[in-house]
Formats: structure tokens, sequence, C-alpha cells
């Protein structure tokens, strides 16, 4: 009959925002003691009354102006809230809850955090964590911003110090959005009727506007009367406002800058707010001796010594983290999930600190995502919760002093502060910061390519409007268009007009100013992909992939097959030296993953990174082969041969291998949802079987794009895409299912003498709703404005989670799947069973 609880939270946000959406921080900071009692008490009473055993996350609504509160929502389950606690107290809920369920009681249960106490110990804190969201606008421009009762994050990152002011601008600089304080200069030039707008209703940006208000001196009654937003956290934002005033009107003196620090400023919002850079604030912060001291996450207010090593950064307090001469690597984290970089980061950052830790070096992460494996405690040896920021990330490296640091593993956030280490002398471990600017930066690898005779799409690159309305009567549309430095395909885009060239040019100089933006002939070609590891000299490619849609498709959205199915011996071996030439010449010591376009037996090369990708996850596990620890062994010094691996291909599997895209269109309400060079989907399913079509079929039915075994279908097809209709009509009536079509697509069918039922695009819409439909094919014509029809017409499959498909090549695939396995049926092993047949057909000829 034990009850404890772990860790009170309040929101931000008053009720009406999905606490997913809302910033969240613990411990609750505006509850009198009577309040925090009286909650405590009744969240102890429902767990009793309703018998659970294990962990349990309760909502509460509570009145601020009376005692009265209602509960919201209770979940007797390990939730989102669970894991956001865990992460901030250190008390491991799940671990816990797995060891309640099994018939040991809490006085019986270890807390591995201080190794001393029990696990029936209530945590404290002295210290704030703050939680923001991270939203995907970004990369849907269209979509409506406000945040209410439907979650619209994909990700969250967290933050921890001594104050809530440090906390919360150490979170902001967490996100990545190019925020280092509240401080945004598009806010910055708006009118104060647009600043009082946005603060009126909850929106991502309504942090930013609240503090731009409080510059303007808008009464924090007002604000508060508006937003519901309690007054002591808008005090706190008042006090953040005023520290940035004084930076501004005062010289940068010894008690200014401890000050700033203190209260959570970082070097480069003090650089921004005095104009100067942040080079300059950091030689003169160290001149007056300023450095940030580390203190423990241990569950207990440091009333017990801690033995695990979760580590956050403060200023102006005693350093807890005794720093030993062993030989240890930094690994830096991916921060948030966000569309473009996933989960599939964190797999590679917690698969390369096991390897570490293998090689008997001590393993440090860096990271502030509180949904990851990677942020567990003890993951790695040592965990710092910090921003992955150049500021954070080398205070880390010039305390620790370490044999270097990964930066491989954590995409493009890892990728992108290189430049900015090396600058400062930290020794990157793995490919050099000089090969990786050349692959990311568009004009130098093409330059590249040249030289090593490789195939690339005809293109230029262009840094001005001018130079792209040149590029473009050169190559004639369709054009892709992408800018440097990024990952995800953002805003990478094909443009069909030299309207949406220009359109796109001015948009794109914000995302990489002073990089140049690649523009390409776009290639209708088959699209596949491979990810290698490389010494230098040896290169193993364990296996290439295919998408079964045609280039132009963002890699990520793709549904993506291993083994390829349609390439030729040819194709294949230009494929392998393509990827050994490049990996060469940039001496890539680790991972590096290579996009082809193929058509017409003719190899283009689209893209590279010298870095884990998305598919380093489903390859590995596919292939066996285990990636990131052979990277790991690289970049420390070893040689694949000795590792027991050579160059080439290795041998492909006896089964398949299908990643299938997931998508959460239905909570971003005006998002178009057509596929095309900027990547959409939120996550992904593996689906692998004996026979191709099994492992497609099971993808579908994992992404929740399932088939109906008969039914009506709705066709509504882009003029471009009626020659590839017939054969597909014919299919479809074939396996029994009753046609529709939209009058464009029914008037050319008729032409062809198919006969369907045709219907107005407006009528569809409706019997949609209705249910009418059991799946949607639809190709997008002009698309993307949510006025136009076909926009609406696939909104509305998507928000009445009706299948729709956007491609041509995925749906035919698809049927193709059904068909064969309504036939042969499914291969049902797991994967250990897969991975054992993968050992066997590699035995002699490999190892």
């Amino acid at each position: 009959d034990n009850c404890i609880t772990i860790c009170s939270m309040e929101n931000f946000d008053p009720v009406g925002v999905h606490t997913g959406d809302s910033i969240v921080v613990a411990p609750t900071q505006t509850l009198s003691d009577y309040e925090y009692q009286m909650l405590r008490s009744a969240s102890i009473k429902i767990i009793k009354a309703l018998k659970i055993e294990g962990g349990c996350n309760i909502q509460f609504a509570l009145d601020p102006e009376s005692h009265k509160y209602y509960v919201i929502e209770v979940n007797p389950r390990v939730s989102r809230s669970s894991a956001l606690a865990s992460k901030a107290t250190g008390y491991p809920i799940a671990k816990v809850a797995a060891k309640i369920a099994i018939g040991l009681r809490l006085d019986e249960i270890k807390n591995p955090v201080t190794g001393k106490t029990t696990a029936f110990f209530e945590p404290a804190l002295d210290y704030v964590v703050t939680k923001i969201p991270r939203w995907p606008f970004d990369k849907f421009y269209t979509t409506d911003r406000k945040i209410g009762t439907q979650m619209k994050a994909t990700g969250e990152v967290m933050a921890i110090e001594r104050s809530f002011e440090a906390s919360l601008l150490k979170a902001v600089r967490s996100l990545e959005i190019k925020a280092y304080g509240l401080r945004l200069n598009n806010v910055k030039a708006m009118k104060t009727e647009e600043i009082l707008k946005g603060i009126s209703v909850p929106n991502d940006m309504r942090l930013f506007y609240i503090a731009e208000a409080l510059r303007r001196d808008i009464d924090i009654d007002y604000i508060n009367e508006v937003t519901k937003i309690d007054k002591w956290f808008l005090n706190k934002l008042l006090n953040i406002v005023n520290m940035e005033r004084e930076v501004e009107k005062s010289e940068l003196s010894e008690g200014i800058l401890k000050k700033a620090k203190r209260m959570g400023f970082s070097d480069r919002e003090i650089a921004t707010i005095k104009g100067i850079k942040e080079e300059d604030v950091r030689m003169l912060r160290k001149q007056h001796g300023i450095y940030p001291s580390y203190k423990m996450v241990d569950t207990c207010a440091a009333e017990f010594e801690s033995v695990t090593q979760y580590i956050y950064s403060t200023y102006g307090e005693e350093d807890e983290v005794e720093i030993h001469d062993i030989p240890k690597v930094i690994v830096i984290g991916s921060g948030p999930i966000r569309i473009g970089q996933g989960i599939e980061f964190d797999y590679c950052s917690v698969k390369a600190l096991w390897a570490l830790r293998e090689a008997g070096i001590k393993s440090i992460i860096i990271n502030n995502n509180p949904e990851t494996v990677s942020t567990d405690f003890d993951t790695g040896d040592r965990l710092y919760f910090e921003p992955i920021t150049v500021e954070d990330v080398l205070n880390i490296y010039e305390k620790e002093k370490p044999l270097g640091v990964m930066v491989m593993f954590g995409g493009q956030t890892a990728i992108n502060l290189t430049e900015g280490l090396v600058k400062n002398g930290v020794k990157i471990l793995g490919t050099s910061y000089e090969s990786i600017d050349i692959s990311e930066d568009r004009e130098k690898f093409s330059k590249l390519l040249k030289e090593l005779n490789i195939n690339q799409p005809k293109g230029d690159y262009a840094l001005t409007v001018e130079d792209a309305k040149d590029i473009a009567l050169k190559l004639s549309f369709p054009l892709l268009v992408r800018p440097s430095y990024v990952i995800g395909g953002q805003s990478m885009e094909k443009v069909n007009t030299l309207q949406e060239l220009i359109d796109y040019v001015k948009h794109a100089t914000e995302i990489s100013p002073g990089k140049p933006i690649l523009i390409d002939k776009y290639i209708d070609g088959r699209e596949v992909e491979i990810d290698a590891v490389s010494d230098g000299e040896c290169v193993l490619i364990p296996g290439i992939m295919e998408h079964i849609e045609r280039a132009g498709v963002h890699s990520g959205d793709s549904f993506s097959i291993y083994p390829a199915r349609n390439l030729s011996e040819r194709e294949i071996n230009t494929i392998i030296e393509y990827t050994e030439r490049i990996s060469k010449a940039l001496n890539v010591k680790g991972l590096i993953n290579i996009q082809f376009a193929v058509k017409e037996g003719t190899v283009y090369v689209l893209e590279v990174n010298p870095r884990a990708s998305r598919t380093v996850p489903i390859m590995s596990k596919a292939t066996g082969v285990p990636m990131v620890k052979l990277a790991v062994e690289v970049a420390l010094g070893k040689k694949l041969k000795e590792l027991g691996y050579k160059s080439g291909l290795w041998p492909q599997t006896p089964y398949t291998v299908v990643k299938a895209p997931v998508f959460s269109m239905e909570k971003l309400t005006d998002a178009e949802v057509s596929l095309g060079p900027e990547m959409k989907s939120t996550g992904e399913i593996m689906g692998i079987d004996l026979s191709y079509e099994g492992a497609l079929y099971k993808a579908l039915e994992g992404a929740g794009l399932k088939i109906p075994k008969k039914g009506k279908i709705l066709l509504s097809i882009a003029e471009r895409d009626f020659q590839e209709v017939p054969s597909l009509v014919e299919k479809l009536q074939s396996l029994g299912y009753e046609i529709y079509a939209t009058y464009r697509t029914g008037k050319y069918l008729s032409l062809m003498g198919i006969h369907v039922n045709v219907i107005s695009l407006d009528n569809a819409i409706k019997l949609l709703k209705d249910g009418y439909f059991d799946a949607v094919i639809n190709t997008p014509t002009k698309g993307k404005k949510p006025d136009n029809t076909g926009f609406k017409l696939r909104r509305t499959a998507v928000e009445y989670r009706i299948p729709l498909f956007t491609s041509m090549d995925t749906i035919k695939a698809a049927l193709n799947a059904v068909a064969k396995v309504n036939v042969n049926g499914l291969s049902i092993l797991s994967i250990n069973e897969y991975e054992e047949i993968q050992k066997d057909n590699v035995k002699n000829l490999v190892l």
C-alpha cells in the first residue's frame, strides 16, 4: 500500500493548451504549500482507489482564485509526462514500475542514482527544470500556428538550472530555432497591434511576443488578463527583459557579466545586445574568470552523494563534478526531435556510447532531449544535459579535456557546430571539418564531383535571384532547388515556373544566408541510396536501398526497399565505384550516406552526407552489420580489415526489408499532404519478410496505410500521370474494387474505353466526410494552396483517416503486394531468426 509522488509539474500555459504543446516547469512554482499538499493528497487517494500498481500520471486544473480543482486526466501507465518527470528528477519511473510489476515493493527496490536510498523515497529538487515543445511549423508554412487541445509538437527540449529565468533561457537556445534568448528580429520589427494580437491566442511564438510586449512596457496585468498566464511567470519574463536593458546600457563589467550569466544569458545573446562578436564576450568572460560550474542531478537535493554522472551547468555556484585524467570521448547528441531529424540519430548516439564503453574509453554525451535513451543517466558514463551550442560544448570540452569530439552521430545539429568547434581548437574524431564542409557546401561539392568525373544532375549554384534566373534559362524547368547546410530537405523544392523560382530564392537566402543555393535539372528517375563505413582506404557498403517513388520525393518520405530490386549489375557496380571514389576523396573516417538517381542506365549522385543518416538503424537491423560500432572503431584509428571487414558490397540478405514513412498530417491543419523534395514524415516503420510483397504489406499496415480488401476507391489524378491510369484502374477492377473518378480523370478514362463512376470534386469531398470511400488516390496538379479543391480533397482524406496515396508508384506497388499476400500469405519470424538466416548467408563468404 506504499505510494509516493515523484514530481510536481506546472504548465506555463493555462488549461486549453495540450500539455505536450505547453511549456512545463518542475517543480511547481506558483502553488502555495496548501495547494501543493491538497493536490498531492488527491493524487494518492485516486491511485489507491483505482488500485494502481506501477506508474500513474494525473493532470489537474486548479482555479488560482480559489482552492477549487478538477481532475482532467488519469493515465494509469507510463506517459509522455512520466518520461519528462524521470529526466527532471533522475528517478527511473519505468524501471521501478517494471520491478513493481514482477512483485517487488518500493522499499525493496534500490535507487540507482544514489545507490544508497530505496525507491521508496520522494525526489527533492534543488533546481528548476523547463520543458519547451519543438513544433514543425518551419516545414509547414501555411498551417495554422495556433495551439490548443490537439497536440502539434513533434519533440521537446528540457533544461536544468538554478532559477526559472536561467532554465527558460537555456531551454530556448536548445530549441535550434535561431533564438539565443527572448529577442527575435522578426518579432522586434512587428507593430504593437500585431504583438498584442500574437499574445491573445496560444501559439508557438507567444513566449517571444510576451517578452516583446514587456519591452514595450505593456502592463503585466493586461497580459495576464489576455493570456491567463500566471503573473509569477510574467514577472520572471520581465526580469529577463530588465536584464537585457541593463546589459544594453552598461559596460560589460565583471559584475554585469556575472549577473547576466547567472540569469542564463548566452554569450551570443549578450554579444547580439551589445552589437559585438560572440568570441569577444567569451574572451572577456574568461578574462574575468567567469566559468560555468557543474552540478549533479541526484534525486535528493544533495542529501546523499550521487553515484551516477547526470550533470547540468550553472554560474556562481560550487562545482560538484570531479575530472579524472582518463581516455574519454564526447559524443554530441541530436537535440529535439523534429521532421528530418528524429529518433534514428539517437539510436546512433546510443550505439556510439556503448561502442566507446566496449573499447575501454569513457563515453560522455551532450544532449537536451528528455524523450531519448541517450539522456538516460546510465546510457553513457557521463551525461551533460545541456544545449547543443558552440558555447556550451566548448565549456564542457575545456573542462573534460577529452581525446576528441564525435559529431557524426548527432545529425545536422552536431555537423553545424563543427566549424565553430574547430576554430576553437576542438579535435574532431572521424571525418575532418574540411571534408564535411566540402560535402555540405553545394558549390564545393559540385566541383569535387566534376574532378572525380562522377555524374551529377546538370546544375549550378546561385547567391542571388538574378543568378537563379540565368541558371533557369540554361537548364529549363522543372528544376530542383535546395540551400546548403540543411537536413530533411528543409526548403528543398521542385519548381516549375520562373515565378516559383524567384519566390523560392528569396526564402532560401533566409534559411542559409551567404550560402550558395544549388539549382539542378530535375531527373525523373529511380532513386537509390547507400550507407557506408569508410576508414579512408577501405569502404564497406552494407547494402543498397531503392525507393519505390521516383526521384523528387524526399528519401525520408519514400518507401525504401532493401535489397534493391531493379538495378542492373552495371548500375550496382557504378554505385559501388562512385561510393568508393567519393569516400576516399573526402577521406571519410566513419559513416557516409550517398543518394543517387538512376535514369536509363546512367547513375547520378544527388547528395552526400559524411555522417550518420536516418537509414543507419534500418540498414544495421536489416543486414546485421554493426555500422555505428564500426564507425566508432574507425574514428578511433582502427582499420576495417583489422575488424574483419573488407571493401565493397556486403552480401545481400535472402529476405526483404521495407521502410515506410509515418505522417502526422491530421494534427496540422492546412498543411499540404502531398509529397515532394522537402521531408514531412515524423516517423517510420520497418517491414521484414521472406518475400518483397510480404515486407511491403507489413510496412503499409504498420504505417496505417491499410488497403481495404474490397470497397470504393476514389481517383483524382493529375494530367501528367494520365498515361499510368488505365493500367491502374484495370488492376483495381481485377481486384474487385468499385472505382469512382473526378471529372477530368473520368473523362480521360472514358476516352480510353474504361467505364467508372464520375463525380465532381466538391461532391467527392462531401462523400469522403460521410465515409463513403475506402481509399483515395490523388496526385496533385497545382496543389499546395488551401483554397484549391485538390488540396481540400487531400486534407479531408487525412482528417477523416481514409488511406490516401499521392504517388502512382506507391499505390501500384501496394496493390501488387496485396494481391500476392492474399495468395501466398506472410512469413512470421522474429528479428533474431532473420538475423540467424543472414549470419548463415555470409558465414562462408566474408568472415
